[in-house]
């Protein structure tokens, strides 16, 4: 598979609110009921080439659907960039401790979608949690899983373009 067709999905999410930096709302029914526990995931995104648009993330407990399937994610959802800053932080509250793979995109036009060339290779930014190597196609679930601990996890992950 690759890059794109893997990325392109991330942004199926509901749509920013206008000045909110962080957006805490699950945007798949019936998924509320999966974050009563109480840790707080903190996802700083830096390298983004401007602060236009959004930062999307979505948020795996298992390899299923990994990336693409945002039906089999247990959230996804925009962030708003600081005007002016080339970085965001996403942040999840009452999210329940254990592993989940992470990935992030900079929808710049707010298309939600990756935009891409006509040969397929990504004119947005993407990556993944723990920044692993990517190649031809997406990092594997476990390369970029995570344990998030109570109260507070950060990670840090470093945007790409191709």
């Amino acid at each position: 598979m690759k890059i794109p067709l893997l990325i392109a999905s991330l942004l199926f999410f509901g749509a920013a609110l206008p000045g909110s930096r962080t957006l805490q709302a699950a945007t798949n029914p019936g998924q509320n009921d999966k974050t009563e526990a109480g840790c707080t995931l903190r996802i700083h995104v830096d390298g983004l080439r401007n602060s236009t648009g959004v930062v999307g993330a979505v948020i795996f407990t298992s390899p299923e659907g990994w990336p693409e399937n945002t039906d089999k994610s247990l959230h996804h959802w925009p962030t708003e960039i600081p005007q002016g800053k080339h970085e965001a932080t996403a942040t999840w509250e009452n999210l329940p401790p254990g592993d989940y793979g992470i990935a992030v995109i900079h929808d710049e036009n707010r298309n939600r979608k990756l935009d891409r060339n006509f040969i397929g290779i990504p004119k947005e930014g993407f990556g993944f949690a723990n920044n692993p190597h990517v190649g031809l196609s997406a990092p594997p679930f476990d390369a970029a899983k995570v344990h998030v601990a109570c109260p507070d996890t950060e990670i840090a992950i470093h945007l790409q373009y191709k």
